[in-house]
């Protein structure tokens, strides 16, 4: 994996945050043309705005689709609901794109929006958090979930000598993508070498800033010996670490999770975070984007056993993923003080 992330490193470096654009106070938009009045548009929905590793996976999906020859449209709704999403996604269909990437602020109240786009032609992937089998064609998935939920887990007993009480701060409950983590961790939490580790709360701090701030200072009153907080989401560890860091418990509660490595650098060179993981969000939306570009094209119908050339990635295949098709772009990444001076440069 290290291989992987250090291939796309020096394209990731020259590629600058995308501005948030537009002055509809409902959502965030921004089209970039580059294939001309008879291009193929490909829309990409995240969560919210204000959202860094979503405005990464942005920058990687609208770089494969220029190189493709096609049209952007990135659109984020305000808040991270479901009912934001179906507002702009009901216009996607207006404007006839030809295909919608969306990451999913809820598993299955996308279906009937998404249905109706695939009904009229539209090419309809997720990317990050899915949408149910039913709702999309493929699943664009940036590592196994298994492997993320285990790793987290592992980290974390090492981090307290596998003693103690420790907490999930996650994004919303409906996120599909947070939910299986969790689900992961709690199994591997069943294994006996665990038997003194205790999961005592499961906190939801929406991918909000401020509710991640809160929730996390709720848990720090709730739990007074708490040992380790886990948050599997960019906006949520962050958030976590200014809060222990601004309560001098570097060393006391450990702090681990899914971060961004330049917004993580300062809590693990201070301690809080011994050690975090993440993938490189410009390339789970990059691949997002040549996915599209592969269905649009019909290159690829989503089904089991399809393969197609992703760029710079190389040759993909969808494979199965339970109840529909994903593709896996890789395992999660280490991130602690023996290599985070040389990667917070880069995302």
């Amino acid at each position: 994996m290290k291989k992987i992330l250090m291939t796309c490193a020096s394209v990731g470096v020259a590629l600058s945050m995308l501005a948030a654009c537009g002055s509809d106070t409902s959502s965030q938009s921004e089209e970039v043309s580059t294939g001309g009045n008879e291009a193929v548009t490909h829309a990409m929905v995240f969560k919210n705005t204000g959202n860094p590793y979503g405005e990464k996976m942005m920058e990687g999906f609208e770089e494969a689709i220029q190189e493709v020859g096609g049209d952007v449209i990135l659109r984020s709704p305000d808040q991270p609901t479901a009912e934001g999403q179906i507002q702009i996604i009901e216009q996607l269909i207006t404007q006839q794109v030809d295909s919608i990437t969306i990451a999913g602020n809820d598993e299955d109240a996308l279906q009937p929006v998404l249905k109706k786009a695939m009904d009229q032609g539209i090419k309809v992937l997720s990317v990050d958090s899915a949408v149910n089998a039913g709702s999309r064609m493929v699943h664009v998935n940036q590592a196994n979930p298994e492997s993320i939920g285990r790793t987290l887990i592992e980290a974390t007993a090492d981090m307290i000598d596998f003693e103690g009480e420790i907490a999930v701060l996650s994004a919303t409950s409906q996120a599909a993508n947070q939910n299986i983590w969790i689900e992961y961790m709690q199994k591997e939490l069943e294994d006996p070498i665990y038997e003194n580790i205790e999961l005592v709360k499961i906190a939801y701090g929406d991918d909000l800033r401020d509710k991640s701030t809160s929730e996390t200072e709720a848990l720090l009153l709730q739990y007074p010996d708490l040992k380790a907080i886990i948050s599997p989401t960019t906006v949520g560890i962050a958030a976590a670490g200014k809060v222990l860091t601004d309560k001098g418990l570097s060393g006391e509660i450990a702090l681990t999770g899914l971060g961004l490595p330049s917004e993580m650098a300062t809590y693990i060179e201070n301690g809080v975070t011994p050690a975090m993981f993440l993938w490189n969000p410009i390339d789970v939306g990059y691949a997002a984007g040549m996915t599209a570009h592969a269905l649009a094209e019909e290159e690829i119908l989503g089904e089991v056993g399809d393969s197609y050339e992703a760029g710079k990635l190389g040759e993909k295949e969808i494979t199965e993923d339970g109840e529909g098709t994903e593709v896996l772009i890789g395992d999660p990444f280490r991130f602690d003080v023996n290599n985070i001076e040389e990667w917070k440069e880069v995302y």
